[in-house]
């Protein structure tokens, strides 16, 4: 069956006009239909009548040519319709876009011949309740996090799991992660790192006033509340570091495990222990 592929970009980042333009040459040579959202065809002086929320729809393999906050503003897009994304790295860290430039033409090789292994990586449901009322909803693959503002105070966080109260954290905020995120914000919070295939949720607590308020893990198939008790005006939720919403006193951050699922193709030859060890310098002295 012919392909199509959907391409997303970074824009402004070095050197992508010229690699963009290399891997549409590529892929007209094999007669394989593209589709460019307006932001990426900007980058090559193209135009383009598509959106990025619906180049999930219009393709069969998405290809993400930047690093993983490109990844992820393409992800929460993908919704129900299954489309394996392939992650390319231009620089950074990058776990989620692990092919290197150097891989990519023979990855997409394999990928056009179906010759490849795909992961598939939960995704969280958030929705902030206010007055018994939902003011909105997000769906997300790395994490929520709930944290004060540059000049605000220690906020109370009171969190209970499927409506048993667990603990009120007295902190700068508390990161709530699917595995996938948990290399990201909350690695850098003192988090563990989990498989990123594994089911489960991970709630790390941001400089808790309470050193023995520790992160932990919690199954999959539980509903995380996390509810504002302290009076403080300049609290905000981030969303996978790139959606946000103010919240107030009495707000409630309501968390579960999303219906979909994220399908990432793996890098031939490469597994996720190499991947640890070579991004976070694992052996160097």
């Amino acid at each position: 069956m012919k392909k199509r592929i959907g391409i997303v970009v970074k824009p402004h980042k070095s050197k992508v006009e010229e690699i963009l333009r290399g891997l549409l040459d590529w892929l007209k040579k094999r007669e394989i239909d593209i589709c460019l959202d307006r932001e990426t065809a900007s980058t090559i002086d193209m135009k383009s009548t598509c959106e990025r929320s619906s180049i999930p729809s219009k393709s069969d393999i998405i290809i993400v040519l930047g690093g993983d906050g490109t990844l992820l503003s393409i992800a929460r897009h993908v919704g129900n319709s299954n489309v394996p994304i392939l992650g390319v790295n231009l620089g950074g860290l990058g776990f989620l876009t692990e092919v290197t430039l150097d891989e990519l033409y023979p990855t997409l090789e394999r990928v056009i011949a179906e010759d490849y292994a795909i992961e598939e990586r939960m995704m969280l449901n958030a929705c902030i309740r206010r007055d018994g009322k939902i003011a909105t909803r997000y769906m997300l693959l790395n994490d929520v996090v709930i944290s004060k503002g540059v000049l605000a105070r220690i906020i109370d966080l009171e969190v209970k799991i499927n409506g048993q109260y667990v603990v009120t954290y007295r902190a700068d905020g508390l990161i709530v992660s699917t595995p996938t995120g948990s290399t990201a914000y909350s690695l850098s919070a003192g988090g563990p790192i989990l498989y990123p295939t594994m089911n489960a949720i991970i709630l790390t607590p941001i400089c808790p006033f309470t050193l023995t308020n520790r992160p932990i893990v919690v199954p999959e198939n539980v509903k995380v509340e996390v509810r504002l008790t302290t009076d403080n005006e300049d609290v905000q939720v981030t969303l996978d570091g790139q959606e946000g919403f103010p919240i107030t006193y009495g707000d409630a951050v309501e968390i579960e495990r999303g219906d979909n699922t994220i399908r990432l193709i793996q890098s031939p030859g490469k597994n996720h222990y190499q991947v640890l060890r070579k991004k976070l310098k694992w052996g160097e002295r």
